[in-house]
């Protein structure tokens, strides 16, 4: 079982990472891969999941080791996957989710690609008062602003965006709804796909 991984970026799409250590390419799924656009080709060190299934083994990949952890409790309810929970870690607000949680507001978590109302109850009878544990006071801001820097606006960051939010699972439907709000802004692709999570959340 791996438990990190320290390599550089060779390569970032909608759904992953390319992490090159020693000569060799580790694919790694992500919550939001354009975090890691501005440390392509500087060294970065990964927390890695190996999730191992009949049909694949994929590695899947976190900034900070907390992000993991509630990836690993994430996958431990029913009804959520690898790609759900991290749709849910892509939000950006951890707090806001545990929150969600303590407060059995099935409303909220409902708004995430994939959790119907019974996923949203098993979420919150399997997870509610077991999260305070993993750090204390819930979890830190696991994508912090200061870490990405101004770009100016291109087609092709506002395109990157739209393949990530599609890859986690949001429709063309959901999307188009904030698409025309979201080209007024002037982000990057990780900026992008911030702000669309979070308008996601609020429609």
């Amino acid at each position: 079982m791996y438990e990190y991984i320290i390599g550089t970026i060779g390569m970032v799409t909608p759904e992953n990472v390319v992490v090159e250590n020693n000569g060799i390419g580790y694919q790694v799924y992500t919550p939001n891969p354009f975090v890691f656009s501005t440390t392509q080709k500087e060294p970065v060190k990964i927390y890695i999941y190996q999730h191992v299934r009949e049909d694949i083994i994929a590695l899947y990949g976190f900034q900070t080791m907390e992000e993991k952890t509630l990836f690993k409790k994430l996958l431990n309810v029913s009804g959520i996957g690898p790609k759900g929970a991290l749709a849910i870690l892509a939000f950006g607000d951890p707090m806001q989710v545990i929150g969600a949680i303590e407060d059995e507001n099935e409303a909220f978590l409902v708004k995430f690609p994939g959790v119907g109302k019974k996923t949203a109850r098993q979420m919150i009878l399997d997870l509610k008062g077991k999260l305070q544990d993993v750090v204390p006071d819930y979890f830190p801001n696991l994508f912090n602003s200061d870490r990405v820097e101004q770009a100016s606006h291109t087609s092709t960051q506002f395109e990157e965006a739209i393949l990530a939010l599609k890859a986690l699972g949001y429709s063309d439907k959901e999307i188009k709804k904030i698409s025309s709000d979201l080209k007024q802004e002037n982000l990057t692709t990780d900026q992008y796909i911030k702000v669309a999570l979070k308008k996601l959340m609020k429609s």
